[in-house]
């Protein structure tokens, strides 16, 4: 995964970073839209919104709510351009990848400020289906890596919530569509030294419960920044409570595994489309 300064000038002696095959696409493609959904003092937080052919703001399209990682402290929206574009394009959903403040060493920025920015941004946009095209039930939140860890969060941390936030908008998803998670933020998984001594209020695997949306995960068993082991004790314990889940298991797979080449990231958008077409959250192929 590239960092947000990539693109600076490289020392003389070093050489520039080859982008991945999710890199390469996401350089060449631009949003429909660029919607400020929260503003922070003069810091405003924007959806990048990827518009289906045909799309009318009467429209009721499922939507595709990505988030990128970056381990809460770097990367930007960029990253997910690819996921949205294709779920746009290939599946005639309205895709937006959103903006969050990023987590800081001082603690200025916190992830518990980066997991309210999430739940905002999910709020804004069911609030603001009627203009966007969207069906406001039809609802996915996704994300990568960190990204995974705060869509996840949409979806369980219910006290976790902006000041000044309309708490009566659900920002619960309808489906949730994890590609290599943080989801267990203890110190056998990635974060406790990022969250601190409350790593256990923002640890997924330690908040399983019945009633949590549908949910697929894509996971490798090479993953040593957010350890396997998690992503399938997050799996069984889903299944134990009775919630629908799939876990989609890479031998070998490191992490960020399925960005770096262009038939693993095709195969897992594929995936994640069935699975959502499935349970009615996705109308299948549009082209």
């Amino acid at each position: 995964m590239f960092a947000a300064d990539e693109k600076k000038p490289a020392a003389a002696s070093a050489k520039p970073r080859a982008l991945d095959y999710a890199g390469q696409r996401a350089e060449k493609l631009e949003p429909d839209q660029m919607i400020v959904y929260k503003r922070i003092g003069d810091r405003e937080l924007k959806l990048h919104v990827f518009l289906p052919d045909g799309w009318k703001a009467s429209d009721k399209r499922p939507c595709f709510h990505i988030i990128h990682g970056g381990g809460w402290q770097g990367m930007s929206p960029l990253r997910m351009y690819p996921f949205a574009a294709d779920f746009a394009k290939r599946y005639g959903m309205v895709a937006v990848a959103p903006e969050y403040r990023l987590y800081k060493p001082d603690k200025s920025v916190t992830v518990f400020d980066c997991v309210e920015d999430a739940r905002s941004s999910v709020r804004y946009v069911r609030s603001h289906a009627a203009e966007l095209g969207i069906d406001p039930d039809r609802l996915v939140v996704s994300g990568a890596s960190a990204g995974g860890h705060l869509a996840a969060a949409t979806a369980m941390f219910d006290t976790v919530n902006a000041e000044g936030d309309d708490l009566s908008v659900s920002c619960e998803p309808n489906a949730l569509v994890l590609f290599f998670p943080v989801i267990d933020t203890s110190g056998e998984g990635y974060g406790q030294a990022k969250i601190g001594d409350r790593w256990e209020e923002l640890s997924p695997a330690h908040h399983v419960r019945k009633g949590i949306p549908p949910t697929i995960t894509f996971h490798g068993t090479g993953d040593t920044t957010t350890p396997f082991a998690g992503a399938k004790s997050f799996h069984e314990q889903m299944l134990a409570a009775g919630n629908r889940s799939e876990l989609i298991v890479t031998e070998g797979g490191v992490h960020g595994y399925l960005m770096r080449k262009e038939e693993p990231y095709t195969e897992a958008v594929e995936k994640a489309a069935a699975f959502l077409t499935e349970i009615g959250l996705c109308d299948g192929k549009t082209n």
